[in-house]
């Protein structure tokens, strides 16, 4: 295991112990790392209640990412804590009913720059209010995000899928710009998992479907944990000179156009056969077609 024993972290986006970002904050606590945590409003008791559940109950800090004062506030209290932060996870995207789910054509301009505020332009916010702890001290800070892969439109997906694909630029501009100081900016592109924010896209199921049938390495919906290795990789020095990159922890879906899901039976398919490999996990389903 990885080794972050006295290093200091801000986890966002944790919503109940299902997230990714719960996971990856369990498995830094494991590693020797101190964490906190952020939430807002009324959900912010919900992230309370998903802290208690970590090895070490971490605090949760005020962050609501439409509120430009709230960046400001955290940098201040961050300071006042731990004078220095190695690294910062950034988990937080959100969309009205009305930008997602097949609203695509009829979304409003205010909702739609609404899922771009929260899913590209709070990585810009939040990296930049940090910045002087990422680099204190001569520390190379990382930065890391949850993506989704913007490469094609997903049915459903939609102004959610446009604020995925800003957010990719944001950080590759993060990485131009703040490389200088050593501060690393990078993306890890996970598979539908059931989260509450996968749960809130309509065609879950259907995408969901698609990447167990198809995926090449495999997939299954209800591992989330497995996604915390590549976030743990990039925030270690192990990924020193990894900057601007989206790494896709997607089961390789990302790569293919038609995966083994898609080989009709008894067809041809490289390495022979035309079944698909056996899962590399167990709980992952065999899909054939």
């Amino acid at each position: 295991m990885l080794s972050f024993h006295g290093q200091r972290y801000l986890v966002t986006g944790v919503l109940n112990e299902d997230s990714i970002a719960w996971h990856t904050a369990r498995r830094l606590q494991q590693a020797g790392a101190e964490v906190l945590l952020t939430g807002f409003g009324r959900s912010r008791r919900i992230t309370e209640a998903a802290a208690a559940g970590l090895p070490t109950p971490p605090e949760v800090l005020e962050l609501d990412v439409t509120r430009p004062g709230d960046f400001t506030r955290l940098a201040e209290e961050l300071d006042k804590r731990w004078g220095a932060v190695d690294g910062v996870l950034h988990a937080i995207a959100s969309a009205p009913e009305d930008a997602i789910s097949g609203n695509f054509l009829t979304t409003g301009p205010e909702d739609a720059a609404f899922a771009f505020r929260t899913a590209a332009y709070s990585l810009h916010s939040l990296t930049t209010a940090l910045t002087p702890l990422l680099s204190a001290d001569g520390r190379r800070g990382s930065v890391v995000g949850l993506d989704f892969d913007s490469s094609a439109a997903w049915p459903g997906y939609d102004w959610m899928g446009v604020g995925k694909a800003a957010l990719g630029a944001v950080c590759r501009y993060l990485a131009l710009y703040l490389g200088p100081a050593g501060i690393r900016v990078n993306l890890v592109a996970a598979g539908p998992v059931e989260t509450v924010a996968g749960r809130g896209i309509g065609t879950f199921d259907r995408i969901a479907d698609r990447w167990e049938a198809e995926a090449p390495l495999g997939w299954d919906r209800t591992d989330t944990e497995r996604l915390t290795g590549p976030i743990l990789f990039l925030l270690s020095d192990l990924a020193s000179t990894v900057t601007g990159e989206i790494v896709h922890a997607d089961g390789g879906m990302h790569a293919v156009h038609m995966g083994w899901g898609a080989v009709p039976a008894g067809g041809e398919a490289a390495g022979g056969g035309g079944r698909r490999p056996a899962a590399p996990h167990p709980a992952t389903k065999e899909t054939t077609r």
